[in-house]
C-alpha cells in the first residue's frame, strides 16, 4: 500500500498500512490478546463447580449469576471503549483495562460469599470490554480492508486459544489442589505479564489517521453516537443481521459457559475430562480462526456467517444426542468450529461497513449486543434448567443460532468489495 508521512507531537514518521508492513507490532498485539483471552478461560471451568460445591448454590439461576454480571457489564463497557478511544487512544484505554483485571483473581481467592464472585466477574467484565475491544480497533488500524479477515481471526485465534489453554490448566490444578486458591494464582501472573506487554506496545492513532485521511469523502463526520447505535442495531440491515448473530453467538456461549460443566459432571466425568471438554471447544474455536477470518477475505462474508450459526446449532444437539466421551469431543470440535466460521467474519464485516471516522463505535455498539449474549443466554439457560432440566435448556437454546443463519440469509448484504 502506498507509504505517508503522518506528523505526530514530537516528528514525523513514516506511517505504512498492511500487516507485512506492521508485523512486529501487530504480532505483540496477538500475544497481549492470549493473556485477555486468558483471563476469561480461568474462570471457565471452575467457578460453576466452585459454585454448586463450595458456596452450595443449587439454583441454576443463582449459579449462573456470576455470567450475568460479566455479560451486561462487558457489554456496556463495550459500548463506551470504542467511544472513549477515540478521544483519549487505544492504548490508554488498554492499559487501564489490564489495572482493572488485576483485581479479579485476588477477590476471588478471598471471596467467602457468592456475591463477592459476582463482583469480580463485574470488574473482569470491564477489564475484558476495554482490553479485548483495543485489541480488535488496533489491529483493524493497522491493515488494509482487505486484510481485515485475517488480522480479527489472528486476534480472535489468540485470544481463545488463551482462554482454552488457561481453562484445561485452571481445570487440572483445581483436580490436583481444590477449586481454589491454586488455579488463580496462576490468574494473577497472568494480569502482571498482560499489563507489562501492553505499557510496551506502540499507539495505533497516526495508522487510523492515515485511514481516516484515504477514506471515502462522504462519511468523514462522525455521526453522532445515537445515530450510531440505532445504524448498527436496526436501521443498516447488514450492520443489524451481525449485531443479532453476535449476539446469538454468545448467548449459545453462555449457556456452554454455565451449563456444559454442570452436565458433563452430572454424566459422570471427573473434573479433569470436564475441563478438557470446557476446553475443547475454545480451543477449536480458536485455532479454526486461524483460516475462517483469512477465508471470509477471499470467500466474502455473508455464507459463512450463515453456515457458522447453522454449525453451531446441528453441533450442539448432537452433543446432547450423545452418550459417548467421543461423541461429546466431536460435538465440542464442530461448536467451536462454527463458532470461528462468524467471529472474526462478523466483525471484519462491520469493519467492511463502517467508516473509519465511526468505525470503532460501531465495533463497541456491535461488541455491546454480543456480549450482552453471555448475560441472556445465562439468565434463559438457567430459567429454563430450574423449569425443566439442563438438557432441555441446551436443546432450547440451539434454536436461536438457526434462525440467525436464516436472518443473515434474508437480510444481510455481502459487504466484501
Amino acid at each position: 500500500m502506498e507509504e505517508f508521512l503522518v506528523h505526530d507531537d514530537k516528528n514525523k514518521e513514516q506511517i505504512k498500512i498492511g500487516l507485512k508492513e506492521n508485523l512486529p507490532l501487530f504480532v505483540l498485539l496477538v500475544v497481549i490478546n492470549l493473556f485477555v483471552g486468558s483471563m476469561v478461560g480461568l474462570e471457565r471451568t471452575v467457578l460453576p463447580l466452585l459454585g454448586e460445591k463450595v458456596f452450595g448454590l443449587a439454583s441454576a439461576s443463582s449459579a449462573l449469576s456470576f455470567i450475568v454480571s460479566f455479560g451486561f457489564t462487558k457489554a456496556i463497557v463495550n459500548f463506551l471503549a470504542g467511544r472513549i478511544a477515540d478521544w483519549i487512544g487505544r492504548k490508554k484505554v488498554l492499559i487501564t483495562g489490564w489495572i482493572v483485571g488485576l483485581f479479579v483473581p485476588l477477590i476471588v481467592i478471598w471471596a467467602d460469599s457468592w456475591w463477592w464472585i459476582v463482583f469480580a466477574n463485574v470488574l473482569l467484565g470491564i477489564s475484558q470490554g476495554l482490553t479485548w475491544s483495543m485489541t480488535v480497533n488496533m489491529k483493524v488500524d493497522l491493515v488494509s480492508a482487505k486484510q481485515r479477515g485475517l488480522a480479527i481471526g489472528w486476534n480472535e485465534f489468540a485470544g481463545y486459544v488463551g482462554l482454552a489453554g488457561t481453562a484445561a490448566i485452571s481445570g487440572y490444578l483445581a483436580a490436583q489442589y481444590g477449586l481454589r486458591p491454586e488455579p488463580f494464582y496462576f490468574g494473577i501472573g497472568v494480569a502482571l505479564l498482560g499489563l507489562v506487554l501492553s505499557l510496551l506496545v506502540k499507539d495505533t492513532e497516526s495508522y487510523l489517521q492515515v485511514q481516516k485521511q484515504h477514506a471515502p469523502t462522504d462519511a468523514k463526520n462522525s455521526p453522532s453516537i445515537k445515530t450510531i447505535f440505532h445504524t448498527t442495531t436496526w436501521n443498516n440491515p447488514t450492520l443489524s443481521s451481525c449485531t443479532f448473530s453476535g449476539l446469538v453467538t454468545n448467548l449459545k456461549d453462555g449457556m456452554a459457559w454455565g451449563l456444559f460443566p454442570v452436565f458433563f459432571t452430572t454424566a459422570g466425568l471427573s473434573v479433569g475430562k470436564v475441563g478438557f471438554l470446557v476446553a475443547l471447544y475454545p480451543a477449536a474455536w480458536g485455532v479454526f480462526q486461524l483460516f475462517t477470518g483469512g477465508l471470509s477475505d477471499r470467500w466474502g462474508r455473508k455464507w459463512m456467517i450463515a453456515s457458522g450459526m447453522w454449525v453451531q446449532a446441528l453441533a450442539i444437539w448432537g452433543i446432547l444426542s450423545s452418550n459417548s466421551f467421543t461423541g461429546w469431543v466431536i460435538g465440542a470440535i464442530f461448536m467451536g468450529l462454527g463458532t470461528a466460521m462468524v467471529y472474526p467474519t462478523l466483525l471484519a464485516a462491520i469493519s467492511d461497513v463502517a467508516h473509519p471516522s465511526w468505525r470503532a463505535s460501531s465495533l463497541g455498539v456491535y461488541r455491546s449486543w454480543r456480549d450482552s449474549g453471555y448475560a441472556f443466554g445465562a439468565l434463559l439457560a438457567g430459567v429454563l434448567a430450574d423449569l425443566l432440566n439442563i438438557a432441555w435448556a441446551i436443546g432450547l437454546v440451539a434454536l436461536l443460532p438457526l434462525i440467525a443463519g436464516l436472518v443473515v440469509v434474508f437480510r444481510m448484504a455481502e459487504t466484501l468489495k
